[in-house]
């Protein structure tokens, strides 16, 4: 990674942050009762945390007196000294660049509280109280403790502070320069088992990015599928980032047994898990941009008149320290008695670049990394498409399709998901009509590939030749043929187009589209060709996944269908509009010319789905991509990437007008560039500024 680092250095400059915040969640090992002892196990968490470069750590409920100390929460001694514990931990930690929790009990009048406080850089920023407490089954938590006020408490002087808030709902957000998307929630335990938990109102009217929750949930068979269930749930539901922090060893078994299962999920992913029983720490890079970018495209996502808005809004700096910023933050290096203040320029060095992340991006983020996961998308996939098909059918009483099958993995494609539609409709399978229209760039390997897999299919095949009909159409316009320039590739693009339309005609059928996403997405179609179709099954599909499914396709038909899907798998991808070379072989590829469908796939999710600009792009890709071959290079040099990267927002932003005027065309993932549907964009939009940062990483 260093390598991959300096070389990016060598061909940008990096930015300090791209919005990632490391959060963890860990179990300390404790003694019930043993305050002082509980203290300094917290501590350890504490280091351990700051040792992994965390900013954010969650640690369980009750941990600095324990969770099970009964009757004992009564004791004065307790309460009391819980409270100087904290005012240790406070000062212990007064250097610390970490916002983390402590679950301890909180005497305020005649009430004893649940509460979890919140510490950063020596300042106890608030005490979030319990509001739900459970009085069931083994719980008994009404005999000790009073829930929080619906409006809270005010603010009491506690641990060594005049002034600190204790309610219900407090909702802490970062005042440092850059990091204003930082804005943290604290539930306890119960609080998330609840009918409307209150990190619904701290997401939704405090606007909580991450929500860390204290708990002591006891294990019991089955406890922990169900518990990770809660916590992807409540992440996805509110596009937040969760850390679930769970008693383990130490508290009272008498009757119960604790885990320290330690959970962070991010937008209804666990994105960092321990083992039961393990007390490991949790550690996550969580993308607070993607989590933003997910609440601005969902017009659902709006503070409702349901709301409680039961809030505290609490002001915090990892920067501005009561005894100067650790050694953590390296353009500080020394602490002093003062208060000190990081430059602007630097509060962003407290947040991760896409290169230091301990969780790349997926390669592939398209398709499930995960075998089993994959065949069943796959599956799903193509039902998807022959759905929209044979609807469309159906509506326009269509017995017919008309396909032109190269040989090529995106007409194998339509031809597969056509014949899944006609068996739905139970139609026969002869009224597919594949049609090869070899020109002056087909192989007799693709040719021969697609005649096979029609006859395999059981399909009508014929051969229509456009080479003596593209030739008239040269001498018509002027042509000179041995100019191999777009006029001689697109004609051929065009005449082939022609004959499926009128074919379709004369077959009372239907054109089936085979464009995929990716292809959409940079333009790859000769405008008015191959870019148009009656219905086109492939649209939302992107070029790494129509492999995945086509192979898919391969491992289910089995046989002598699936050595041929193989056969066209292993073919080099190519429209094959130039003349083969002098042995016969395709001399046109794709991928030479437009770039690596890896790259284009991994630059237009994070693109389109996120709005990530392009130096974010630029160095996740880099850091993705950085696993080093059999030659020891990575798989992408970071020039390579960055050359095709501008490659890829030149034609996004060039070709949006063959996507303004799309056929119709089903939606199978979370991308689309329907003009009709996800992507409505102006044909004349200028890519200047995108281009510009693009040109500013290579400066």
């Amino acid at each position: 990674m260093d390598e991959v680092k300096a070389a990016c250095q060598a061909t940008s400059e990096i930015a300090v942050s791209d919005g990632y915040l490391r959060i963890a969640a860990a179990t300390p090992k404790i003694r019930v009762g043993d305050v002082a002892g509980n203290a300094a196990a917290i501590l350890e968490c504490v280091d351990a945390a700051v040792r992994a470069g965390a900013r954010v750590l969650a640690l369980p409920e009750l941990c600095l007196t324990g969770y099970t100390c009964g009757d004992l929460f009564h004791d004065r001694a307790l309460l009391r000294a819980a409270e100087s514990a904290l005012s240790g931990l406070l000062e212990d930690t007064s250097d610390t660049p970490l916002l983390f929790t402590v679950g301890l009990p909180v005497a305020h009048r005649e009430n004893v509280y649940n509460c979890v406080a919140a510490c950063c850089a020596g300042r106890l920023l608030g005490l979030t109280v319990k509001r739900h407490l459970p009085n069931y089954g083994e719980f008994y938590e009404q005999r000790w403790f009073a829930p929080a006020p619906v409006n809270g408490s005010g603010f009491i002087p506690f641990a060594g502070q005049d002034s600190v808030p204790l309610m219900g709902g407090i909702v802490y957000t970062c005042s440092d320069p850059g990091l204003e998307d930082v804005r943290i929630g604290v539930e306890v335990c119960e609080d998330l088992w609840v009918p409307n938990p209150p990190s619904v109102d701290m997401a939704l009217s405090g606007g909580a990015t991450v929500i860390l929750n204290a708990s002591a949930s006891s294990e019991i068979l089955g406890k922990s599928a169900y518990r990770r269930s809660l916590v992807s749930g409540q992440s996805a539901r509110l596009y937040c980032a969760y850390a679930y922090a769970n008693a383990g060893e130490g508290e009272s078994t008498t009757d119960l047994v604790f885990s320290g299962e330690n959970l962070i999920a991010e937008n209804g992913s666990i994105v960092a898990s321990t083992s039961l029983f393990s007390r490991e720490m949790a550690v996550a890079d969580v993308d607070l941009e993607k989590l933003m970018a997910e609440r601005r495209r969902s017009n659902t996502w709006r503070a409702g008149e349901w709301c409680m808005n039961h809030l505290q809004i609490i002001d915090f700096s990892f920067t501005e320290t009561s005894g100067g910023v650790s050694a953590a933050c390296e353009s500080i290096t020394e602490a002093s008695d003062q208060p000190t203040v990081l430059p602007a320029e630097d509060t962003e060095l407290l947040l991760n670049s896409a290169l230091d992340v301990l969780r790349p991006a997926p390669r592939t983020p398209f398709v499930p990394t995960d075998p089993a996961r994959r065949a069943a998308c796959c599956e799903e996939i193509l039902d998807l498409q022959a759905a929209g098909l044979k609807t469309r059918l159906a509506h326009t009483g269509t017995h017919s399709a008309v396909i032109g099958l190269s040989g090529g993995l995106d007409s194998t494609l339509a031809l597969l998901v056509t014949v899944r539609a006609f068996d739905m409709l139970g139609l026969p399978r002869t009224g597919v009509h594949a049609v090869s229209m070899p020109g002056f760039g087909t192989t007799g390997r693709t040719k021969s590939n697609a005649e096979r897999l029609a006859e395999q299919l059981g399909v009508d095949f014929r051969t229509i030749a456009i080479g003596e009909a593209v030739r008239a159409h040269f001498t018509d316009i002027g042509h000179d043929p041995s100019v191999t320039d777009v006029t001689y590739e697109n004609a051929q693009a065009r005449e082939r187009t022609q004959v499926l339309m009128d074919l379709s005609n004369e077959l009372g059928g239907f054109v089936i589209g085979t464009g995929d996403l990716s292809e959409l997405a940079l333009g790859w179609a000769t405008y008015n060709a191959d870019h148009m179709s009656m219905y086109g099954v492939n649209a939302g599909v992107p070029k790494t996944l129509v492999r995945h499914l086509v192979s898919h396709a391969a491992d289910s038909l089995g046989g002598e269908t699936a050595a041929i899907l193989r056969d066209i798998l292993d073919t080099p991808v190519s429209p094959e509009l130039l003349p083969p070379t002098g042995d016969g072989e395709i001399a046109q590829c794709t991928e030479e010319l437009v770039g690596p469908y890896e790259l284009h796939d991994f630059f237009l999710f994070h693109m389109m789905r996120y709005g990530f600009a392009p130096g974010k792009i630029y160095r996740m890709a880099c850091r993705t991509f950085a696993e080093l071959g059999s030659d020891g290079a990575p798989a992408y040099e970071p020039a390579t990437i960055l050359y095709w990267l501008r490659t890829f927002y030149r034609r996004f932003f060039a070709q949006q007008f063959k996507r303004s005027c799309l056929p119709d065309g089903p939606k199978v993932g979370s991308v689309s560039v329907s003009p009709r549907g996800d992507w409505r964009m102006p044909s004349d939009a200028s890519a200047a500024l995108w281009l510009e940062e693009v040109d500013s990483l290579s400066a």
